[in-house]
């Protein structure tokens, strides 16, 4: 069983920050964050400060060397919050920053990823685009040789952190699927290369401060340093590999959110009245409390179990399929009956669970949407089946 570079010691210490900050400094300014549509530049220097920008980069390049059975603890303590605080730094922990980590050279790692981990440097995950969200298969975006260097041209869709990014990691077909492969690499493209556009923030229906939009690359030139392990055929393997991984930080991500509704619903029903009487104590409210106890109790062991199997290397397709299916949808349920619990101060703007409820809508979609989740585990089932017989 492989062991953390993370003492167990120094672990507890790190989440117990990461728990303190989320509840005493960003949780009393979720209103400020949500009505300004942007984390203020305190928090995200005390994020910086506290290296929460690069937890999960090994330490070798600057990051505090979170595994990821610590990172999903992590990731409860951040949805315990807005989620745009985690978004702020969770492509470079993530998506963007693990495929650098799992497969750049010794080379791009040295030159990008202590900047990553320090969070000088915003690192932007660019594989959505019109007609490719879940499936990386049907990209579009394409990159030809040209006098000993690549040019990119294609338009990304919906990229988290792309209005403040320094960095995208780009995923463009070189050539078209055959029987070497999907033919997708995925390249460093600086955001200030000529021919790279950023578009307006997209307008949401949540997670104000989580800026996302669309980049169009217009005859980006970049070169062969610029590819990814320094292979063509490495893109498709690395965004699957990194969007598995993803996968089961959004559930953990979900478990915490859930616990915050779960939390508000049980303050509120202990206190509002209805003709005299706490409405905690109408079983008919007890049920959905119960309910939503029991959601966030089973999501918070499978996303443990599921971290545990990855670090462990013993399943990193189905386990994060499955969990990020339970606990996403199970953090929807949640939401919808903390505001039920609520009554109407829950449709309220300036009461936490009429937030919960519209940014946790994202989570059913993004890294992968539940349908594409049912077909991995469904999938994977039946295959491993017929290996066997």
């Amino acid at each position: 069983m492989p062991d953390s570079t993370v003492s167990e010691q120094d672990f507890r210490d790190i989440l117990g920050a990461t728990r303190d900050f989320v509840r005493s400094v960003v949780m009393p300014r979720e209103l400020e964050i949500a009505n300004g549509d942007r984390v203020p530049d305190d928090i995200r220097q005390q994020a910086r400060q506290m290296g929460l920008f690069g937890y999960a980069i090994p330490q070798d390049w600057g990051g505090l060397g979170l595994d990821l059975v610590q990172d999903v603890e992590m990731a409860m303590e951040f949805g315990y919050t807005t989620l745009a605080l985690r978004s702020m730094f969770g492509t470079n922990n993530g998506i963007a920053g693990q495929v650098l980590v799992g497969f750049g050279t010794d080379e791009q790692k040295g030159r990008w990823l202590e900047g990553i981990a320090s969070g000088e440097v915003v690192a932007s995950f660019a594989l959505t685009e019109p007609g490719a969200g879940s499936n990386p298969a049907g990209l579009r975006t394409k990159a030809v040789r040209d006098d000993g260097s690549w040019v990119i041209n294609g338009r990304k869709q919906y990229i988290t952190n792309a209005p403040t990014a320094d960095l995208f990691i780009v995923f463009a077909r070189t050539r078209p699927a055959d029987a070497a492969g999907a033919g997708i690499a995925v390249f460093l493209v600086p955001a200030d290369a000529a021919g790279v556009t950023v578009g307006a923030k997209d307008a949401k229906m949540g997670q104000e401060g989580a800026w996302t939009s669309d980049v169009t690359f217009d005859d980006v030139r970049v070169g062969d340093d610029a590819l990814i392990g320094g292979a063509e055929d490495i893109g498709y393997r690395a965004a699957l590999t990194s969007l598995a991984r993803g996968r089961i930080h959004i559930a953990a991500l979900s478990v915490g959110t859930a616990q915050r509704a779960l939390d508000e619903s049980v303050g509120y029903a202990a206190t509002a009245t209805q003709g005299g009487t706490p409405i905690g104590q109408f079983q008919l409210v007890q049920a959905m409390l119960a309910d939503m106890q029991t959601g966030v109790m089973a999501g918070r062991a499978l996303v443990r179990d599921a971290a545990r199997m990855w670090v462990d290397d013993v399943d990193r397709r189905i386990a994060p399929s499955t969990a990020k299916l339970f606990c996403t949808e199970m953090v929807g349920r949640v939401a919808d009956l903390a505001v039920q619990v609520h009554g109407g101060a829950g449709y309220m703007h300036d009461v936490p669970v009429e937030r919960i409820y519209r940014d946790v809508r994202l989570l059913r979609l993004y890294e992968g949407t539940s349908e594409i989740q049912r077909l991995i585990i469904g999938g994977g089932l039946v295959k491993a089946a017929q290996r066997t017989t």
